[in-house]
């Protein structure tokens, strides 16, 4: 009878250490496509594993809210903690709070800026060097390797951003590419309408670009319909990053030529995962890479499937 009751005591205690967990996350924004869908295979992922509670925050692109979101978490003394961080330049502080707290942090789909990351504490999300590469290198093939570019910028204060940006400027002085020209570039801060305002104000500048080369798709479609607008539809590429529901239906619409399959539900279902293994106090690699993948007209079939 000892022997039954010391084993099902263990089998308790497994059971609830493998997966009895509280986790809160704090999102940059709930009123975006791409993070929606990251939002979700966070919350669809934490469904499937019995015991796992996981609380949502929104930021609402605010760094001292969400700095307040991550101190209430560790109030709260919750078993780990993932952030979408608003500024990645704020990470540091974020990393110091949790880490002196002894509590697991793991970043979704934005790099922290911190030189390193200490024990406990991981980042999850594509390697940015990847993307902009990507849709560069496929706009620069359908330009034929010369003409004159417009580049849409997210978030400043977003290292996907700056990456996905340098990733354009060190494409076009490569060998077969060094035909293209810069015309202008500034930030549409990821959002639709302002690329819809910063296109039609280049245009009436008289700017006249072969392609527009945007960070996300948001701010490609903003810039499809601004061109639409001025009767140059058809007559600009437009190429987006994220692979988005609506990106991939303005692609279909022959609209969008070039766009990058960011894979957000399984960047969210791997930051749950690696939350609950250092919640656990397994060992994870600080970078846990989910790929980015080229979609053109002719793949973009098997993306749709997968949004």
């Amino acid at each position: 009878m000892k022997r039954l009751a010391l084993a099902l005591a263990l089998s308790t205690l497994v059971t609830t250490s493998a997966f009895a967990a509280k986790i809160g996350v704090s999102m940059a924004l709930f009123d975006d496509n791409f993070l929606t869908v990251l939002r979700n295979g966070m919350k669809d992922y934490a469904a499937q594993q019995p015991g796992v509670d996981i609380q949502f925050e929104d930021a609402q692109n605010d760094v001292g809210k969400q700095l307040n979101q991550i101190q209430n978490f560790i109030a709260e003394k919750l078993d780990a903690i993932i952030v979408n961080p608003v500024d990645t330049d704020a990470t540091p502080k974020m990393t110091k709070l949790a880490a002196d707290a002894g509590i697991p942090l793991v970043y979704v789909n934005r790099m922290p800026a911190d030189k390193t990351l200490p024990a406990k504490v991981s980042f999850v999300g594509s390697d940015e060097k990847d993307s902009g590469t990507l849709e560069m290198t496929e706009t620069c093939k359908l330009l034929g390797g010369k003409g004159k570019i417009l580049v849409m910028m997210g978030e400043l204060s977003n290292q996907a951003a700056r990456q996905r940006t340098q990733d354009v400027e060190d494409v076009i002085k490569t060998d077969g590419c060094k035909g293209i020209e810069i015309l202008n570039k500034q930030t549409g801060n990821w959002k639709r309408t302002e690329g819809t305002d910063l296109v039609t104000n280049w245009l009436s500048s008289g700017l006249k670009p072969d392609a527009i080369v945007s960070n996300n798709d948001e701010m490609a479609i903003g810039a499809i319909q601004a061109l639409k607008a001025a009767g140059a539809s058809g007559k600009v590429i437009v190429s987006g990053i994220d692979a988005t529901q609506d990106g991939l239906a303005a692609m279909k619409a022959g609209d969008l030529k070039v766009t990058v399959f960011q894979n957000a539900a399984g960047q969210g279902k791997g930051a749950v995962d690696t939350a609950l293994k250092l919640a656990k106090g397994e060992k994870v690699e600080s970078m846990v890479w989910v790929p980015f993948e080229l979609v053109t007209p002719a793949n973009m079939d098997k993306y749709t499937a997968k949004n």
